[in-house]
């Protein structure tokens, strides 16, 4: 079996698992903060709650990242939730493409937690280390597919220029087609957004996990 089709299939069997596995309890939850202070279950209001709950019960199984800050503005928060799941979860972008466009934007923002938790899982859908490694770096990869190239090419630029030249558009679009052209760019304006909730809130990462981006000149 090729290595990309054994990695579809185990995410395939990885999905089906966490459906048929019953969500976790809401009322457990054990968010994590710094500027914002982590909500306990019994402090949270309706709408609160309700956000958590649609959290623990989606394919996300928990509230770890943005979403202890989120609460503050529950109503939007969920919104946001919601959004975001569609984009990581269900974009037209194979889940290799996917990540990469989240870590190239986590590296754009030094997002340091957003960069731990999205390295591995792009690691995971086969992304090579040393792929991960220079864009860490802020460097242009040396070694990616056409399609990796493509999104590299289109995302930098539009992170960079704040705009998209005509060569680099019609690449991706024939890549992608213009469907999975949109999903790069909301997957990318998404975390974007998460970047910016974490990086305010000066959100921790796990225990024992050093940061791994450094500033870039």
């Amino acid at each position: 079996m090729h290595r990309s089709m054994f990695i579809v299939a185990c995410l395939f069997a990885a999905t089906v698992v966490s459906a048929q596995a019953p969500a976790p309890n809401p009322r457990d939850v054990k968010l994590v903060g710094d500027r914002f202070k982590p909500l306990k279950w019994d402090e949270m209001n309706p709408a609160q709650k309700t956000m958590i709950e649609h959290l623990f019960s989606g394919e996300r199984r928990g509230a770890t990242g943005p979403f202890n800050v989120l609460l503050r503005s529950p109503e939007m928060g969920d919104i946001a939730q919601e959004f975001g799941a569609s984009m990581r979860f269900h974009s037209s972008l194979p889940p290799k493409l996917n990540e990469m466009a989240i870590i190239l934007t986590a590296r754009y923002w030094t997002a340091q937690y957003e960069w731990s938790a999205h390295r591995k899982l792009a690691a995971d859908a086969g992304l090579s280390e040393s792929t991960i490694q220079a864009i860490a770096a802020g460097k242009r990869p040396g070694s990616m597919d056409p399609s990796e190239s493509a999104l590299y090419d289109f995302a930098t630029e539009l992170l960079n220029t704040k705009q998209v030249s005509d060569p680099v558009f019609k690449t991706a679009v024939d890549k992608f087609q213009e469907r999975g052209v949109v999903d790069l760019i909301s997957v990318m304006g998404y975390y974007h957004f998460v970047s910016m909730l974490l990086n305010v809130d000066r959100y921790p990462l796990a225990p024992g996990v050093k940061p791994e981006l450094q500033p870039l000149k």
